[in-house]
């Protein structure tokens, strides 16, 4: 009787970058618990949203993973765009897919977004939120990026969320865009003081 050879689980994932300077450039990322990408249907239909708005934006990835979102905002012109993660083969990895693709306009830094936010001190045009689903990291972030200010006023504030999930947002945000696609509900927020 032969036995079934078992394979390994993949160690690497990559994504495509769907638009703009690097559209059509495959770039690779380690999986680790937690990390799923934002689809590329899902970051197709956000930057459309974003369109008018990403050319200069100053940009902060605070879940970076593969680095999907804050990539594809450079490529379609963002100025800049800081990457957090706390594990070191995931800021490694962002590290060297910004070197592959010449980007000086990212940068990298190995920290949880909260200890991150609680020291920052500069606005940003433009965030994502996308952590682990079963996190309980949003209403934190959102909490130090408004008490902090560190979402500029009439800033952008991308959500990325499991669909059934219900997120208290604070006083500040107006929903510009809501969306579902499979288990994923995916938000535009616009700040306002």
């Amino acid at each position: 009787m032969r036995r079934q050879s078992r394979s390994k689980p993949p160690t690497e994932g990559s994504i495509r970058i769907i638009g703009g300077d690097w559209r059509g450039r495959k770039l690779h990322f380690p999986i680790t618990d937690g990390l799923r990408p934002t689809g590329d249907r899902v970051r197709e239909t956000l930057f459309n949203w974003l369109a008018p708005h990403i050319a200069g934006a100053r940009c902060l990835d605070a879940f970076a993973g593969s680095g999907a979102l804050g990539l594809e905002a450079l490529s379609r012109g963002a100025a800049h765009c800081q990457f957090l993660d706390p594990q070191r083969e995931v800021t490694s990895a962002l590290q060297n897919n910004l070197s592959l693709l010449k980007a000086q306009a990212g940068t990298v830094t190995q920290a949880s977004a909260l200890e991150w936010l609680s020291r920052s001190v500069e606005p940003f045009d433009i965030v994502f939120i996308d952590p682990p689903f079963e996190s309980e990291l949003y209403e934190p972030t959102l909490k130090l990026l408004l008490e902090r200010s560190l979402l500029a006023d009439g800033g952008w504030l991308y959500l990325e969320s499991a669909r059934d999930r219900q997120l208290p947002m604070p006083e500040g945000l107006r929903l510009h865009r809501d969306k579902v696609a499979g288990q994923t509900r995916y938000q535009l927020w616009q700040h306002s003081r």
